[in-house]
């Protein structure tokens, strides 16, 4: 079975990783947990604002607005995927013995924040219509 199948399955039954190695320290666990709960806070956040985006900045021209609040709501989509993604890798790298996982995702999402705080700046800048 591949890895990411194996992965998936441990998102909707995380009693499965027990099965692996040791039992790691409990707040080794507990702060993978709260990792987890910050991707999800970061991840309502973004959806959030790709909410607000739409909603409130009517007299932005259309293809500015629905871009940048799809392009909020991707990335909060994605950190949520990501926060399960990474608390399953994190936890059974624990139970493992084996180094934490290491991922590109925080340097993609930083990069799309900043792409969509950019437009902003240009929205602000240059008014409204565009």
């Amino acid at each position: 079975m591949s890895k990411f199948v194996q992965s998936l399955r441990l998102w909707f039954a995380p009693e499965g990783i027990r099965d692996e190695g040791d039992t790691p320290d409990y707040r080794f666990s507990l702060a993978n947990e709260r990792t987890f709960l910050a991707w999800l806070r970061t991840a309502l956040a973004l959806i959030g604002s790709g909410f607000a985006v739409d909603q409130f900045l009517p007299d932005l021209r259309w293809g500015w607005r629905i871009g940048l609040a799809l392009a909020l709501l991707a990335a909060g989509v994605l950190s949520s995927l990501r926060a399960v993604n990474h608390w399953v890798r994190c936890e059974r790298a624990m139970r493992r013995g084996e180094d934490l996982p290491v991922s590109r995702f925080p340097t993609a999402l930083s990069l799309a924040v900043a792409v969509v705080a950019l437009a902003m700046v240009v929205v602000v800048l240059f008014g409204w219509e565009g």
